[in-house]
């Protein structure tokens, strides 16, 4: 059987999926990768480790496959997070700055102070945040060791270094977009953009189509040296194709540790109300546009509520919540500050309006319905940005299984969402870049037809405005900070 062996390395675990020609998920492996807070609201990882738990993960998948001939590698990986290795060595020169990191907060401040804002936003549809790698690169450039030839790169140009023994140092469009660096009208590196940061784009790697040719194995662990790698995409950007979203107005929402809005556009639209324009995928030169907003702390809360509530898992955390009725206190979850569409570093996680008649249910609630809110209020920015209907709307990631998880956000939202049974939305993704790359499916129309197994949720009537008028008190106090006293 023809399969294509679908990496998804994502913030807290590396995935391997052998994908059949059918779109079926055929073998499945895992493995953790770790990741550390040396300071506070920093965020970092190994990147050795990385590429370890992607060949342990590709290990795994493989011993749980029969039958299945390697056709080629797809590659999905986490977004926004950078690192830096030698060119003449491939050793790696310092950590994994994470998309969560914000270390760079204060080189973001100094950029907006110096008047750069609006040109950084023009250029690449980004706001100037931490979150993103513009300022990520120049704080590891300005810690190389001496002597060194340094190539800089997102998670995706890392694991092609790694997987073709040093031969390629190439990205794709949709993580070249999310790195700050990248003009996207132009649709290459801007040497305005290098200097605006600081950093040399010619230690950046060549920016292809997401399906394309990006090398081939050498010296992978179960691979035979030569397999082709034919796509590489950011996980997010995989998702959205992987469901088949290719009507503008059709979108995803991504949940894990963060969570990721995106839906497809006609064109490019330069962004406002605080939501990003990106490159969602880039084939045979042309790149499709999407909106995205960005939300730093999603599912991330949930273990943390479970541990202070003295709760078994998260699993707990869900079931408790769901005894309560909506309109209790509210939560916002600004452990690292506040992404889209709000953007304020400064914001902290809270409750509000507790008292004592607050149970341990509410709590729960308040937690778990922070997940809706966020992504309510970002697909409020999109629609009030684009003038066009909400499409298809597609759920994936770990959480999106969980129903009344689901339910909470279509009723906030106030409209369908379509709950996919497949977890794999990324490498599925990736893999039907590689094969379109293949020609094991001949175009977007076959690829919208493979077989998906779903459920659609719909909106129940809730009341909106007193929930979102709760939501909004506890949004207001997290970024609220007191006016110093004058000494008289």
């Amino acid at each position: 059987m023809r399969a294509i062996l679908a990496i998804d390395q994502g913030t807290t675990n590396s995935k391997a999926v052998l994908v059949s020609e059918t779109g079926e998920v055929i073998a499945r492996g895992s493995a953790a990768v770790g990741i550390s807070y040396p300071q506070p609201g920093w965020v970092e990882q190994d990147p050795r480790r990385i590429f370890a738990s992607v060949c342990e993960a590709i290990e795994t998948c493989l011993k749980n496959a029969s039958g299945a001939s390697v056709e080629a590698i797809a590659v999905s990986n986490q977004r926004e997070s950078v690192t830096m290795w030698d060119g003449e060595t491939g050793e790696a020169l310092g950590p994994v700055l994470s998309w969560q990191c914000r270390r760079t907060a204060p080189d973001c401040e100094r950029l907006i102070a110096e008047g750069h804002l609006d040109r950084v936003q023009a250029l690449t549809g980004l706001p100037l945040d931490p979150m993103f790698p513009g300022s990520k690169f120049r704080w590891l450039l300005d810690r190389v060791p001496a002597g060194r030839r340094v190539r800089l790169g997102t998670i995706d140009s890392w694991l092609i270094q790694c997987l073709t023994g040093g031969r390629r140092h190439v990205c794709d469009a949709s993580n070249a977009a999310r790195s700050q660096l990248f003009d996207l009208q132009g649709q290459v590196w801007s040497e305005e953009l290098g200097e605006i940061f600081g950093v040399d784009i010619n230690q950046l790697p060549e920016v292809l189509d997401s399906s394309a040719d990006f090398g081939a194995t050498r010296g992978l662990p179960g691979i035979a040296d030569g397999t082709p790698i034919r796509s590489a995409i950011g996980d997010s950007h995989a998702a959205l194709f992987g469901h088949g979203a290719f009507q503008p107005g059709d979108g995803k929402v991504t949940f894990g540790t963060g969570s990721s809005v995106m839906t497809t556009l006609p064109r490019f639209i330069a962004p406002r109300n605080g939501i990003t324009t990106t490159v969602a995928w880039r084939i045979a030169g042309a790149p499709t546009f999407a909106f995205e907003g960005n939300i730093l702390v999603s599912a991330a809360s949930l273990p943390w509520m479970a541990g202070i509530l003295g709760l078994a898992d998260v699993a707990a955390l869900v079931d408790l919540a769901a005894t309560a009725e909506p309109g209790g206190p509210g939560f916002l979850p600004a452990f690292v500050g506040l992404g889209a569409p709000y953007w304020n570093s400064d914001a902290r996680a809270l409750f509000s309006q507790i008292n004592f008649a607050t149970t341990r249910a509410q709590m729960a609630r308040s937690v778990t319905d922070s997940i809706a809110f966020q992504v309510h209020d970002v697909i409020a920015a999109m629609r009030a940005q684009s003038g066009g209907q909400l499409g298809a709307l597609y759920v994936d990631g770990g959480p999106s299984q969980n129903r009344f998880l689901m339910q909470c956000v279509s009723n906030l939202i106030g409209h369908a969402v379509i709950q996919c049974e497949a977890p794999e939305a990324s490498a599925l993704g990736a893999a039907y870049l590689a094969g379109l790359s293949l020609g094991l499916w001949k175009d977007l129309e076959t690829i919208e037809a493979l077989p998906r197994s779903s459920r659609v949720i719909n909106p129940e009537e809730i009341d909106r405005s007193s929930l979102l008028k709760t939501w909004n008190d506890a949004l207001a106090r997290s970024t609220w900070r007191p006016t110093p006293a004058k000494c008289e």
